[in-house]
């Protein structure tokens, strides 16, 4: 077989640049499978998380009839493949991309992630359930630190207007997926998301997946841990930009209303700055527009909460939600999230550096 950069074409290879790190090797990123049945909403889960399609629009695409890889470089600092695969591969027939063919050891050896779509309109399941057992078993024979992911997706519609009707439909599907990992004796653990491309729920869902293909998820938990407790924060997200997708978030529990304020905020900022905003000459950012690194955002919500954004660079942002009368103090939290965004581009940039600077204290 030819070596795995083959596989990707000119475009990916070339795509990948930036000023700061030059040329980076595709076939070094993590890599996250999608797979399930036809029309059970793969592309479109791309297509509305990382090509700000309208979900709407989805509706128009066709179906996925051969491998799509796509290179996801929002950001320098977290990077990776997504491969889409045609409804219901099952491996049986040859895989061919880019002229070259590709056999079940290169796909799962460098897979970090293998996300499970099941349709949740698409009754029964049973054959569903068993046709991606079938997958997990192959990936797990070729590469056991595979990350599984299951996404009950499409909760929506007449069908799931209510949380106990979602709630029972993943319980059947992860009865069923049980029952057939028990038959096929296989100790894999599977992490379940209900989904559905019209709301924060897809997001929300890939974003806990990206999570878990950054090795350095731990040191940004810690940061953001020293962050909320040294300014009195409530909650708070780092997030790439162009996605909505968290990188990570402080060690509290992170409930979906305070993720979608502050998903809703990203929005908010990113139209203001595009309509209002004045780009600098020969200035580049995420959305070629004053929207920079210092950038910032401010929204009084009227439970006495407020939302804060502040702009890490022009492609991630940290989101806090602060009650208002700890934001009287708003000159230590600035200090503060300046020491988390010099810890930051330490991680990336330096990881084997201490970090010298502790935040101020409250």
């Amino acid at each position: 077989m030819a070596s795995f950069s083959q596989y990707y074409g000119e475009d990916l290879e070339t795509s990948d640049r930036y000023e700061d790190d030059g040329a980076i090797s595709v076939a070094n990123k993590p890599r996250i499978l999608v797979m399930g049945a036809r029309r059970s909403g793969k592309s479109s889960i791309q297509r509305v998380v990382f090509n700000k399609m309208s979900p709407h629009e989805t509706l128009f695409l066709e179906s996925t009839s051969d491998l799509d890889i796509k290179l996801v470089a929002n950001n320098p600092f977290v990077q990776f493949q997504i491969w889409d695969f045609p409804g219901d591969y099952d491996f049986r027939g040859d895989l061919v991309y880019g002229g070259q063919l590709i056999d079940e050891a290169a796909v799962f050896g460098q897979c970090a992630a293998l996300i499970l779509v099941i349709d949740a309109q698409g009754e029964p399941y049973p054959d569903a359930c068993a046709r991606l057992v079938e997958v997990a078993r192959r990936a797990h024979g070729h590469n056991p630190r595979i990350a599984f992911e299951v996404l009950v997706h499409k909760v929506d519609g007449d069908l799931f207007l209510s949380d106990e009707h979602k709630i029972d439909c993943q319980r059947d599907i992860q009865q069923y997926m049980t029952e057939e990992l028990n038959d096929a004796n296989l100790n894999i653990n599977l992490s379940y998301y209900l989904t559905s491309i019209y709301d924060h729920s897809i997001f929300e869902a890939f974003s806990k997946v990206v999570q878990k293909i950054i090795p350095q998820l731990p040191t940004l938990e810690n940061l953001l841990n020293l962050l909320i407790t040294n300014c009195g924060v409530e909650k708070s997200f780092l997030f790439d930009v162009v996605s909505r997708v968290y990188l990570a978030a402080d060690a509290g529990p992170v409930d979906a209303r305070s993720y979608e304020l502050a998903s809703d905020m990203i929005d908010v900022a990113v139209d203001v700055s595009c309509i209002y905003g004045v780009k600098e000459e020969n200035q580049e950012t995420a959305y070629g527009q004053a929207f920079d690194h210092d950038s910032s955002s401010v929204i009084k919500l009227s439970n006495e909460m407020v939302l804060y954004l502040k702009q890490v660079n022009s492609y991630l942002a940290l989101v806090c939600l602060i009650r208002a009368e700890n934001f009287k103090k708003k000159g230590l939290i600035d200090h503060n999230i300046e020491q988390f965004k010099s810890a930051l581009t330490q991680v990336f940039y330096s990881p084997r550096q201490p970090v010298d600077q502790q935040p101020a204290e409250a």
